[in-house]
Parts: C-alpha cells; structure tokens; sequence
C-alpha cells in the first residue's frame, strides 16, 4: 500500500473485512514500501488518521524495502512485499477489493498455488511476422525450464488467449510467500531485464507481474482455480477496480456492501477527502453510473465500460 488512493481503498477493504470476518483467526498484513533509492519521494501512508484507523480496522503495517523495482514499477510492490511476511500460508488481495463474506469458508488449497481469472485477453498481443501466442509463452516457459503443453487449456482453440494459462494478480494463494515471492522476483526479474525475442514487440510496462505470475503458478504446481473458488470474484470477494467501473458493472450485493461500509461515520469522515469517493458514493455519482448500463447485457470489454463512463464525465480514479 502506498499515500494516496490505495489509503483510500484500504480502509474500504479492511471494515469490509472486519465486517464480513469478525472472528477471523488469522492476520490482515498492509505491505508498505519504505522510502529508499528506488523511490523519488516518500511512498509511505501520511495520514495519521488513516493509519490509525487501518490499524483499529485489524490491520497491521509490515514495512519492506524495494530492491528491484519501486517507482519505476509500482505494480512489483505486491511481488517485492512477499519476502516481508512471515512464512505461512498467505492469500494476497489487491487493496481495490471488497470482501463481501467469511474467507474460512473458502477451501483454500495452499499447497496448489492459483490466482484470478477475472481478466481479459490484454496480454500479448501478438504482431505480424512476431509470432503468436504458442510462441509467445513458449519460450517464457522454455527460458524457466517449464512444460508450456502441461499448463494449456485444450478445451480452448488453438490459437485463442484463453488456452494460455493468464491471471489477473488482484488475488493469489500459496504456502509460502518466501518460496512464491523469491520465485516471483527472479522470473519477473528475467523477463525485465533479459526479454526474450520473441517478446520483442510486446510491452512489459504494466503487464510484468502477471507475465510471470502463471509462470510460478505453475512451477510450483498450481494452475486455474476450481469451481470451489468460486467465491473469490464471487460472492466473498469482488476486486472492483475502481469506484466508477463498481458502479457500472458490479452486482447489487456490492454496491450494497460498499454504501454500507462508507456509510459509517468514522470512515465517512475520512473517505470525503478522496474526491472518487466523495463524488461516487456520498454525492451519488455512482448511481448515475449505474443507471448508463444494463448488468445482464454489459460490454464484453471493459475499455467499452471505461468509455462510456468517459463520455458521461463520471470516470475517475
């Protein structure tokens, strides 16, 4: 978590949380970057008063340092924060995540990693004369020692994104975030500073992490989720993105959730400086939002959503 909008988020994520999970056994972790060479201002949390109330909220601050990416790559937070946590079986969540209902009820399997499926085709793109998706990801997996043909989904056609193992990294799960994180760290790493050819005219910027992120799913023996986990992205949690897009496309029960939480006096009074949030929610922007769509027949691509939103001046972030 750094200043600014994820402070935002965060507090939303976590009375959601406490909410939904009042007797969890567990521990909530907010990773914070600490100031260093690989930042050019001071990315920590300056508000004492959201501080303290993440803090009344359950959660607990865990500093770590960025080593390798930091300002230049904010999205290699998540990856660089793994090795701060203390070594036992860990679920991430982005902090743009409501949790709608109990975690425990989750059959979580630490031992076989999974992330979200709740993504787009966004990464690659494949180019003329550049190869396409088989060549692609083969030589990500060729380049880490992997079996491209044991993580395909043959029920998808050959030639289409979906048969390549692709996740959103808004949520993921292993046993150990020293084994996942260092992993992590060293494929993203690879991919950055090494781009195999046949990456050649692909972007990296902000796609890194969830380049490398099925690599070490499946390298510790993981892959898509099950029916079972359907939960997350479901019913027990919903990474929203932003305020305008839960507007816009999210079910009644998150809304619902959402108004709830941000309704309550103490973070009321400190989500009305978040101008998404004062707007969205308490000036009712949001309702408008919701009133430009139909939730059983929405874009197929969110960039549809995202324009949309544009043209009718309700998009922000």
């Amino acid at each position: 978590m750094q200043d600014g909008r994820l402070a935002y988020e965060a507090l939303l994520l976590l009375a959601s949380f406490k909410t939904h999970n009042p007797d969890f056994p567990g521990q909530v972790f907010l990773a914070e970057p600490q100031p260093g060479k690989r930042w050019n201002r001071d990315p920590r949390l300056k508000s004492d008063g959201i501080r303290d109330m993440l803090r009344s909220l359950g959660a607990t601050f865990l500093p770590f340092e960025n080593k390798v990416f930091g300002q230049s790559y904010p999205h290699g937070n998540k990856i660089e924060a793994l090795a701060a946590l203390p070594d036992a079986p860990f679920l991430f969540l982005d902090t743009d995540t409501l949790i709608l209902g109990d975690l425990q009820a989750l059959p979580l399997d630490f031992a076989r990693p999974s992330a979200s499926m709740r993504r787009e085709g966004t990464w690659p793109e494949p180019q003329l004369y550049h190869g396409g998706y088989g060549e692609i990801w083969g030589a990500l997996y060729d380049r880490f020692g992997l079996d491209l043909a044991a993580s395909l989904d043959l029920t998808q056609p050959e030639g289409y994104w979906q048969r390549y193992l692709y996740f959103n990294a808004g949520w993921f799960f292993h046993q150990s975030p020293k084994v996942f994180g260092e992993r992590f760290l060293t494929y993203a790493r690879s991919i950055r500073d090494d781009v195999p050819p046949a990456l050649a005219a692909q972007s990296l910027d902000p796609w890194l992490d969830q380049i490398a992120l099925p690599l070490v799913i499946h390298s510790l023996g993981g892959g898509r989720p099950g029916p079972e986990l359907a939960g997350l992205d479901g019913d027990i949690t919903c990474h929203y993105r932003n305020l305008p897009l839960l507007y816009a496309r999210e079910s009644d029960r998150v809304v619902e959730v959402l108004e709830a939480v941000a309704g309550e006096k103490e973070l009321r009074r400190l989500l009305r400086d978040h101008e998404p949030a004062r707007l969205m929610i308490y000036q009712n922007r949001g309702r408008k939002a919701r009133e430009l769509f139909d939730r059983a027949d929405l874009p197929r691509r969110e960039q549809a959503i995202r324009s949309a939103l544009k043209k009718a001046e309700l998009w922000l972030r």
